[in-house]
């Protein structure tokens, strides 16, 4: 069993509240459970729980150590498990020198406490605490994160441990499986480099807008012939899943015939991850928190920055073996896990799947169409400035780079209002787009229409146009942004203001 990170479920339903998982958790974040409401951020009770955010070193593997930020002494931070409707109450100490925002990426908060500066949410001081009160929702899987500016810093932001998840019960559960594993895919040892070209060839539809293509060619083909070097990116040498490289960690153990509900959660700052299992399909049930209209059984996850999904894998082939990146490299330094069966013997194998493209629209009713026209458009025209920045790239909006000292409100929405982002992209960079305090319906890829799948972060792919519908629905500053750590530092932000 994954050490903290595995649950008989069965064995949860007995325990009747959080309380009883105590045992289970460090000493420091000691849940109870939350039955007090009407608390104030400033009631000197008890917290429900307390994060440390605080310097430590994290094992990967016996011959590698690393030096980051984490919560609570541990990567990943411990997983909340928070019941849908019921307060809850949260002490976050931060034990570093600098300030720090946390995220809760997913929940319909108020921007008081989502934990963004844009949206003029308190920092929490350097060596000071910030209390949070919240109910926590919707139900499904989110997760907890920094939302710092990081820039050239490769300690800061999402490039450091700051990641966690969270569970919010839902009010009723199928139970359609016999245990949940809460898998995170993280990158460390950052570095920088000089730009390449982004894989593509793994998304459904990949057909590429004549038109946005052009621009964005054009415009890299000037500023290459002014004699400027590709912009930087990040790469990284070292890859694990919950904090241990493969092979470094306990093996995931499993029975045969079990059924076992996988929650992944891409915790990287910059990297789209692939995960595949020899021998076994994924029958996806959620992504992003958010259950699907149609489960669908694929041989490959793949998730861009912050995207999670959740997925039933039937245990029915027996053997040890790897579940992993499809890149050779990220895995053969870390990107895996071993699933070891009962009983089984040898070594972990590894095994390359067949063929497969990655469509949001396996999961969507075939033929479905937006239930409700939106009332009105947005159109969004992402650029990139290559090395504009100091030798970074520089990305807009509309033709603006967003400002990150006066934080200015891109567009003001009307309370309650449907609205489409209509988002066209003329980079070859995919960009996981994430707008926060709210879920989004995709109605259209590339041209193509769709409805039904309800997410908060979606690849939009390179030079291609996406639309996404959303409810205006939650008073006050929502933060749109690419997830990339990389992007969204250089001027990749809008920020509405809803009344």
């Amino acid at each position: 069993m994954l050490a903290g990170m595995t649950l008989d479920r069965r064995a949860f339903l007995k325990l009747g509240s959080l309380a009883a998982l105590e045992a289970g958790v460090p000493g420091w974040v000691r849940a109870r459970p939350a039955t007090v409401s009407g608390r104030s951020a400033t009631d000197s009770g008890p917290a429900d729980y307390t994060l440390h955010i605080g310097h430590a070193l994290i094992e990967l593997a016996p011959d590698h150590i690393v030096s980051t930020v984490v919560y609570n002494g541990r990567f990943p931070g411990p997983l909340l498990r928070f019941k849908e409707g019921r307060p809850v109450v949260v002490d976050i100490r931060n034990d570093t020198d600098t300030p720090e925002q946390l995220h809760w990426h997913g929940q319909f908060l108020d921007d008081s406490v989502d934990g963004a500066a844009e949206e003029r949410t308190p920092f929490i001081p350097a060596h000071g605490m910030r209390r949070e009160v919240f109910v926590p929702g919707p139900a499904g899987f989110r997760f907890y994160h920094t939302h710092v500016r990081a820039g050239a810093d490769l300690s800061r932001g999402q490039y450091s441990g700051q990641v966690g998840p969270v569970y919010i019960e839902p009010k009723h559960d199928p139970g359609a499986y016999d245990r949940e594993v809460f898998l995170t895919l993280k990158e460390f040892d950052p570095f920088f480099s000089e730009g390449g070209d982004t894989p593509l060839d793994f998304q459904s539809p990949s057909t590429a807008d004549p038109q946005l293509q052009a621009r964005g060619e054009q415009a890299m083909r000037v500023s290459l012939a002014l004699g400027s070097h590709k912009g930087y990116e990040v790469g990284y040498q070292a890859f694990a899943i919950n904090g241990r490289m493969l092979g470094a960690g306990e093996p995931l153990r499993v029975r045969r015939g079990e059924r076992v509900l996988l929650h992944v959660l891409n915790g990287s700052a910059t990297e789209i991850r692939s995960l595949a299992l020899p021998g076994h399909s994924f029958q996806v049930v959620a992504l992003d928190g958010n259950p699907v209209p149609r489960p669908a059984r694929v041989p490959v996850l793949w998730l861009g920055t912050a995207e999670r999904v959740s997925a039933v894998v039937e245990m029915d082939h027996p053997g040890i073996w790897i579940l992993g990146d499809l890149d050779d490299d990220d895995r053969e330094r870390g990107m895996g896990l071993v699933v070891e069966y009962a009983g089984a013997t040898g070594k972990p194998a590894w095994q390359k799947p067949p063929p497969f493209r990655w469509d949001y629209r396996h999961f969507a009713e075939p033929g479905a169409r937006a239930s409700r026209a939106p009332d009105d458009t947005i159109d969004l025209l992402i650029a990139k400035d290559n090395a504009a920045a100091h030798g970074f790239n520089r990305w807009t909006i509309n033709g603006v780079a967003y400002d990150n000292v006066s934080m200015p409100t891109t567009r003001t929405l009307q309370l309650g209002r449907r609205y489409r982002l209509r988002m066209r992209n003329a980079s070859d960079d995919i960009h996981p787009m994430h707008l926060h305090r709210h879920i989004f319906e995709i109605t259209s890829i590339a041209g193509q229409p769709t409805a039904g799948v309800r997410k908060d972060v979606v690849m939009l792919g390179g030079y291609q146009t996406m639309e996404v519908d959303f409810t205006a629905d939650r008073p006050g500053l929502s933060l749109l942004h690419c997830h990339m750590q990389l992007h969204m530092d250089y001027g990749f932000m809008a920020l509405f203001d809803c009344v």
